[in-house]
């Protein structure tokens, strides 16, 4: 329609607050992170990291907005691990097969760990457990799916980690 105007977003009760530990280890990354529209997402075709803005994030009964914000993009970034160029993961590419949950467990169980390691969250966040619990209940015939899907996450997060370790090094010479 002609000259009509989207109204704003709202002013959050709970705004997003930066933490800067956690800006400098997602920029030191090297991930392209777009901030717009309404949906977050890793395009692999694209590699890129695509979050909703800040402003989009609520706070609800389990968690900050900041907590969300944060752990959504942790999340993104550590499917961004799974790139051939990174860590060269191949669980899935199809919503809701075997394989794509294994890759969405080790996003979140990745995630749930660089929230902790940055300070985001001291204690285990119960939206955490809900979203890791929905794809076991997918993968139950495999028992071991949770220690694919860990041991994959724990590779991602050292992976973040040593891009951490080059970025410092390379400041340093």
């Amino acid at each position: 329609m002609d000259g009509y105007e989207a109204p704003a977003l709202p002013a959050p009760k709970d705004p997003v607050q930066v933490i800067d530990a956690a800006e400098r280890f997602v920029t030191s990354t090297g991930a392209t992170v777009r901030h717009g529209g309404t949906r977050a997402f890793y395009r692999p075709s694209d590699d890129i990291i695509q979050m909703p803005e800040r402003e989009r994030f609520l706070g609800t009964r389990t968690s900050t907005a900041t907590e969300s914000y944060y752990a959504t993009l942790l999340h993104e970034l550590t499917h961004w691990t799974g790139h051939d160029r990174r860590c060269d993961r191949q669980f899935g590419k199809r919503f809701g097969d075997d394989a794509y949950a294994v890759e969405e467990l080790v996003a979140e169980l990745g995630a749930a760990f660089l929230c902790a390691d940055l300070g985001v969250t001291l204690t285990p966040r119960p939206d955490h457990a809900a979203y890791i619990d929905n794809w076991l209940k997918v993968l139950k015939a495999d028992k071991k799916a949770i220690f694919t899907a860990a041991s994959a996450a724990a590779k991602a997060t050292d992976f973040l980690a040593g891009l951490q370790a080059a970025d410092i090094t390379e400041a340093a010479a």
